[in-house]
């Protein structure tokens, strides 16, 4: 049984899809240890306690320097045991300490089709933003692994969303996670927790 570790920010829509498709039995041999979120007002939280599951807020606003902040996470994510690290709409920068700990162990969504619209500053609508303004006709998203770079690390799955015309950018962004994001993340794990991915010269492949 795969134990995961999600981390959040926000509203936690990526989280729930990972919840539904635990319960629908899309997502096999898994179980979700702990979700940690830096927002103590994140709806995520509500969404873990309703399904039983145990949450809590680790922010940086809460420890005198981050490396304190980056210990206590650490520290966390261990005492459960984690097999993977899920950064499901997770704002905060991710420790080294904590990447080197968990090599190949930790993936995130990203809200666009790597290397497009990706690395630093590019997070949540500014993404769908720089693609309306590129003028791009398909966008989409991608799970990936978490290595030191921003953005960087194996592409694990990716998934296309048309651009329509006249969309906006929360528009576009709400089709992204339909038809995108709350597929391939799940997918993703699954494939994870039943050995179906591994890591060779940088580049996930499926077995």
């Amino acid at each position: 049984m795969l134990k995961a570790a999600v981390l959040v920010s926000g509203g936690g829509t990526n989280l729930q899809a990972i919840i539904d498709a635990i319960d629908s039995g899309v997502i096999t041999n898994t179980k979700i240890e702990l979700v940690i979120s830096n927002n103590k007002n994140a709806f995520a939280l509500e969404r873990a306690a309703k399904h039983g599951i145990p949450a809590r807020c680790i922010s940086p606003r809460d420890y005198n320097s981050r490396e304190q902040f980056n210990e206590e996470l650490l520290a966390a994510i261990e005492s459960r045991d984690i097999d993977l690290v899920v950064l499901a709409g997770c704002l905060v920068v991710i420790p080294e300490i904590l990447i080197r700990r968990y090599p190949n162990r930790i993936i995130n969504i990203h809200p666009s089709l790597i290397p497009s619209f990706c690395g630093t500053g590019f997070y949540g609508l500014k993404v769908h933003e720089e693609a309306l303004k590129r003028g791009v006709k398909i966008t989409g998203a991608t799970v990936h692994f978490v290595d030191s770079g921003t953005d960087t690390g194996p592409i694990i799955l990716q998934k296309a969303v048309e651009v329509k015309a006249g969309d906006t950018p929360k528009e576009l962004q709400l089709r992204v996670m339909q038809e995108a994001e709350w597929k391939i993340l799940p997918e993703a794990i699954n494939l994870i927790a039943n050995g179906k991915i591994e890591v060779v010269d940088n580049k996930a492949i499926l077995k």
